[in-house]
């Protein structure tokens, strides 16, 4: 419920004295002070707890004078010389958009006593200065015709933004067709440049295809990266070792596993025999990972010549692991031969 001042009358005031008590009422109204926030604002509005104005507008709280016929003056006369001499306390002004402004301006409402006590608030016995019929007292102290433009507006806003959201809505709808249709085309493109297996034809899939792609510095980390998973480990399985140098034939390591610890993706061959490398031999001069895992002695020899190699060494110089300090050492005695027919022979020659 809106702020309302009352105002009773027993019908003995005349309409200039009643016209001078409105003007009080006016001057109240139009006083300010600085509120909370330093601003300037009516002082009834700080004194009293009022909703903000929905529409922008701010005027002044409307006075309700009741009129009890019991004295000699005649209501009937008094109220329209009384609405005259307030005309400039409630005249609204015009607007182009249908409805009249009352900012700055003091409604005034009439009602007789016993109009009021048969009615009640909600019925039609309301006289607002300015307006041709009587209404209930929310209408004559409201403002129908600006809460109806407001309306329209707020429709026509409502209209605007469903036609706003549709237009989104079908933008977004065409963005996504349109990312379909090239989503549909790089996946046939794709699909066209999938590789497919140099053994049995059979396209890769996406695991083989990244596996098979997958570089090292440059260099292709795959074994054989023109077959599929199959074809690869079949061909790895058949591949055989070099007759008398290698051990019987392992299984392959997986993929992931020798990447793990391989620093080349080819097999070394041992620079005495030619021989490949056995995959526990590859993985013990090749491993470069984070264990903590000493270096091997001879990372060009297979296990037989490098075993070979350190017999060759221990049968040509029996004493040479003996340390022996200057201070003890005997006189220089001339240096062993080494034994024929031994692996560092080889080297000799």
């Amino acid at each position: 419920m809106p702020l309302l001042f009352i105002e009773v009358d027993n019908c003995h005031e005349t309409a200039e004295e009643l016209a001078a008590k409105l003007e009080k009422y006016a001057r109240f109204f139009r006083r300010t002070v600085k509120d909370t926030d330093g601003k300037e604002r009516p002082m009834w509005s700080t004194r009293w707890a009022v909703p903000e104005n929905e529409y922008g507008e701010m005027p002044h709280p409307p006075v309700l004078l009741v009129f009890n016929h019991i004295g000699e003056r005649n209501p009937n006369r008094t109220i329209p010389r009384l609405e005259e001499l307030t005309r400039h306390l409630w005249q609204g002004q015009w607007l182009p958009e249908g409805y009249h402004s009352y900012d700055r301006r003091m409604p005034i409402v009439v009602v007789g006593l016993r109009s009021l006590r048969e009615h009640g608030p909600q019925g039609l016995v309301f006289f607002r200065f300015g307006r041709d019929r009587p209404q209930s007292l929310l209408d004559a102290i409201g403002n129908p015709r600006l809460a109806a433009v407001h309306a329209r507006e707020r429709e026509k806003a409502r209209v605007r933004q469903a036609e706003y959201q549709a237009q989104l809505r079908e933008i977004a709808r065409e963005q996504a067709a349109k990312k379909a249709v090239e989503a549909a085309r790089e996946a046939a493109q794709r699909e066209a440049s999938r590789p497919a297996c140099a053994g049995c034809g059979a396209r890769f899939t996406d695991e083989r295809w990244e596996a098979a792609e997958e570089t090292d510095w440059g260099r292709l980390v795959d074994t054989h990266p023109h077959l599929c998973d199959d074809c690869k480990a079949v061909t790895v399985a058949s591949a055989a070792p070099t007759p008398g140098r290698q051990e019987e034939h392992q299984e392959p390591l997986p993929e992931w596993e020798r990447q793990e610890f391989m620093r080349l993706p080819h097999r070394p061959r041992c620079t005495e025999c030619k021989a490949a490398f056995t995959d526990e031999r590859w993985k013990a001069v090749e491993r470069t990972g984070w264990h903590p895992l000493g270096q091997e002695k001879h990372p060009t020899l297979c296990e037989i010549c490098a075993q070979e190699y350190d017999d060759s060494i221990k049968n040509a110089w029996p004493d040479s692991r003996t340390r022996v300090s200057t201070e003890e050492r005997p006189e220089p005695s001339p240096a062993p031969r080494p034994k024929s027919g031994g692996w560092f022979s080889r080297l000799r020659s």
